[in-house]
């Protein structure tokens, strides 16, 4: 769980869950307790031999988290969808698209843009998770932008000593502009001494995507940074934090399959 999206009220409810006294401390101080209980919670797992066993634990919670999340999601917009305006429909049947069609394939582009959303920030989340467990000093952290206004800072999703992590999913952007964003925020990075590195699980399919992505390993390399994709990704992330996160993925894809079947 990301601490940091909570609300004041959320954030108060969570740490008293965790015995973290609330009463008097601001939102940033109680986010710095959470990731400090969460420390000592995983530094006492090393010492005792059980840092694996609470990883795939907390994964499993992610998961379930994010899983009951998007379940909600998709049943609230459903309910929502009943009331909609479908006039637009008679566009659907003068392109040949019967309204029942219609009704699916606007059902299923709001769902999957739930799904996409959940899919990315839950594996991200679970990779930073990985490295958390690794290296107890890093984490999430923002650098000012030297270049340019805007944005004033960027953000580097794990901080590993020098290495600025950014972790993606799924990049199928076709936008040009993303390669002069992207250049800007490396740039940036690499200004401030620390190593620029894209870790990037899931290769885009289309054309124009994968030539962005061509365009941006070539980009990392020109700073002396480092550019992982697909396999790559899931490898660097072992090698780096010591933890297989795909086995553990596959573990939990087994049993939320088991209980479907079951339901």
């Amino acid at each position: 769980m990301k601490v940091e999206r909570l609300k004041k009220d959320e954030l108060d409810e969570y740490c008293k869950k965790l015995g973290i006294e609330t009463k008097g401390f601001k939102k940033a101080e109680l986010v710095s307790a959470v990731y400090l209980h969460r420390r000592t919670e995983i530094d006492a797992a090393i010492a005792s031999g059980d840092c694996l066993t609470l990883l795939k634990k907390k994964i499993n919670e992610l998961a379930d988290e994010y899983a009951g999340n998007l379940k909600t999601k998709i049943i609230s917009r459903k309910e929502e969808m009943k009331l909609d305006d479908n006039s637009h429909y008679l566009i659907y049947r003068v392109l040949g698209i019967p309204s029942n069609e219609g009704s699916l394939i606007d059902e299923y582009q709001n769902t999957g843009r739930f799904l996409y959303k959940y899919a990315g920030s839950f594996l991200e989340e679970a990779a930073s998770l990985c490295l958390f467990f690794s290296n107890g000093n890093g984490g999430k952290t923002t650098v000012e932008n030297t270049q340019g206004q805007r944005p004033k800072t960027f953000e580097i999703d794990f901080l590993n000593g020098h290495d600025a992590v950014e972790l993606k999913w799924r990049d199928a952007t076709t936008d040009g502009d993303h390669i002069t964003k992207e250049h800007t925020r490396v740039k940036v990075i690499k200004e401030h001494g620390y190593k620029p590195i894209r870790v990037m699980f899931y290769y885009p399919q289309r054309e124009q995507a994968i030539k962005i992505q061509e365009t941006l390993k070539t980009l990392y390399g020109g700073v002396n940074g480092e550019y992982y994709a697909g396999d790559d990704a899931w490898e660097y992330l072992y090698q780096t934090s010591g933890y297989d996160l795909k086995e553990i993925l596959v573990d939990i894809a087994g049993r939320r399959e088991s209980e479907t079947a079951n339901d």
